[in-house]
């Protein structure tokens, strides 16, 4: 392990400007809303503070799409608190200043519609087992679960918690995550700490194993607690909506490795956590494990993990906020070095803990990540062992050109699925569009039938346009080509004509098909506008060559 991690430090800089791009790769952000570490630093209290609030959520989702992430892990239940309104628990703190103020406007509502309108998904974070400090319970008063639910609830070194021993725990949190599921159009669950916490041996369910034991292991129990948590939520997400991912984030370290220790700090024994059991079970279809650590107690770990993931998704999340941490101040190189160690051994993308220390863009972090990395766009891979049939592909549509803009507009008829289709566009400038190459994805998801593009975008120049037709578990129809060429021999001209050929013409039609001009050997060219051109030269012997001609600047009578 030594060896790989030493050969990957040598390569590092030398392939991080080549490292292939990836089409299929979970790109996700932590955004934390308790104490607004992330978001928001705005308080709702008035029509132009909810503007500002919303304002300020968009700014940092608008950062994260121009990076080409495309996951937003949504702090969504806090610490007995939510963001949304309940008939479990109240608003959190952190919207209004004030605890159980409502802020105005469904929080979580606004958050979805514009993760998707940016192409990305939300996953709906949920603090599972803690329930707050004194100071948080006693701002909830008789609305926190201490009071309305007391014989789930444990203190335990100056903070409550639930007791994943009292199966009340797993209905409660069950109920919570259902009504989200049930009300909310989310793209994923994401539990946090689900798990007993830190020296969990002595948390005080001496009772409750006394009642619910059944002579078993202490700790084996306990492990079996929180699995059958992550059971119960898993199995009522996906009987309400089986496209819906459910997450978690364990400990980094699932236990000790054959050669390098977890000094104690571990999913399995610290906080009995039997994550790959979790896996091996499918009753995850994802884990992003908090590996929050750098050399070799890093790199040999996130291997543990891609080797025991039977089949799903296994996204590292990396401590960015180690780049601030005085006492343990991490240079950046050492969070782009786990990038391109996890991307070249296949694990399914990265995470980053928190949202602030990428918006922050300390050290250009997140310039660098997004040019080094994520230079074009992702899509989060198919959940296949949800749902491998791809959706129907669209039949019929429409290319609009001018100098100005490219409008696409496609038929929807009879395009339906369980949980809702989007769209996705490619465009590419030679045909035909592979859309497995990443720098050929224009856009990620569009939920209408019409795609404008318009003069400025860096797609604008390319001259082949397809659409795919993608459901919810991300499986992709094959595309539709909106305008494919006559023949397979066009060729690409930009700022110049063809020749005429001797003894021949040519023809020039608009990026439509539309016939412009006839032109023979000694005809002058006419004055051309900005835009893209189809061009036929016909020979004498009446073969032909086609060409595609993007014109930048007009022109008059000349070639150039």
């Amino acid at each position: 392990m030594l060896k790989i991690v030493v050969f990957s430090f040598i390569i590092f800089t030398h392939c991080l400007s080549i490292f292939s791009q990836v089409k299929h790769e979970i790109r996700a952000s932590w955004i934390t809303t308790i104490g607004g570490l992330d978001w928001p630093q705005v308080k709702a209290n008035s029509p132009y503070s909810i503007k500002s609030q919303k304002e300020e959520l968009c700014r940092q989702l608008d950062m994260l799409k121009n990076a080409n992430f495309n996951t937003v892990l949504f702090q969504t239940r806090l610490r007995g608190d939510v963001i949304y309104p309940s008939i479990f628990e109240t608003y959190a703190e952190s919207l209004t200043g004030h605890t159980g103020k409502n802020p105005g406007y469904d929080v979580l509502k606004f958050a979805i519609e514009e993760c998707h309108k940016r192409g990305m998904e939300l996953h709906a974070w949920i603090v599972c087992v803690p329930i707050g400090n004194k100071r948080q319970v006693n701002l909830l008063g008789k609305n926190s679960v201490v009071k309305k639910n007391p014989e789930i609830c444990k203190y335990f070194n100056g903070n409550w918690y639930l007791d994943p021993g009292n199966p009340g725990s797993a209905r409660y949190l069950s109920n919570m995550v259902k009504e989200i599921v049930t009300n909310y159009d989310i793209d994923g669950i994401h539990l946090d700490y689900i798990r007993y916490p830190e020296n969990g041996k002595d948390f005080p369910d001496n009772a409750t194993f006394k009642k619910y034991g059944k002579g078993q292991d202490l700790s084996q129990w306990r492990r079996d607690n929180i699995t059958n948590i992550v059971r119960k939520i898993y199995s009522d997400v996906k009987l309400l909506k089986p496209w819906v991912k459910v997450s978690s984030s364990p400990i980094g370290k699932y236990s000790d490795t054959s050669r390098y220790s977890s000094n104690g700090w571990n999913a399995y024994y610290a906080v009995y956590q039997d994550v790959q059991l979790w896996l091996k079970n499918g009753i995850q279809d994802i884990i992003f494990p908090m590996m929050y650590f750098k050399d070799n107690q890093f790199y040999p770990f996130v291997l543990d993990w891609q080797e025991n993931k039977h089949g799903r998704w296994v996204v590292p999340g990396l401590g960015i906020y180690f780049l601030e941490e005085r006492k343990m101040e991490w240079s950046q190189n050492e969070i782009l070095r786990q990038i391109y160690f996890t991307r070249k051994h296949g694990l399914d993308g990265q995470a980053y803990f928190r949202n602030r220390f990428l918006t922050d863009n300390k050290s250009r972090l997140m310039e660098n990540i997004h040019e080094r990395f994520y230079k074009y766009p992702s899509v989060i891979p198919p959940m296949k062992w949800q749902d491998s049939i791809a959706p129907v592909s669209v039949s019929k549509g429409e290319y609009i050109f001018s100098p100005e803009y490219i409008i696409l507009k496609w038929d929807t008829e009879g395009i339906k699925k369980a949980g809702g289709i989007y769209y996705r566009i490619y465009a590419s400038s030679s045909y035909p569009v592979d859309t497995e190459r990443a720098e050929n994805i224009v856009c990620t998801r569009t939920d209408g039938n019409m795609f404008v593009c318009t003069e400025g975008n860096p797609y604008f120049n390319k001259l082949y346009w397809t659409v795919c037709t993608v459901d919810r578990y991300g499986n992709e129809s094959t595309p539709f080509e909106f305008n494919k060429p006559e023949k397979d021999d066009v060729q690409l001209l930009v700022n110049r004509m063809p020749d005429i050929p001797a003894g021949g013409h040519i023809i020039i039609e608009d990026g439509t098909g539309r016939e412009l001009f006839k032109l023979s050997e000694n005809d002058k060219l006419p004055q051309m506008k900005k835009g893209l051109y189809i061009i036929h030269a016909v020979y004498p012997d009446g073969s032909m060559q086609h060409f595609s001609v993007i014109i930048k600047r007009g022109f008059m009578n000349v070639s150039f």
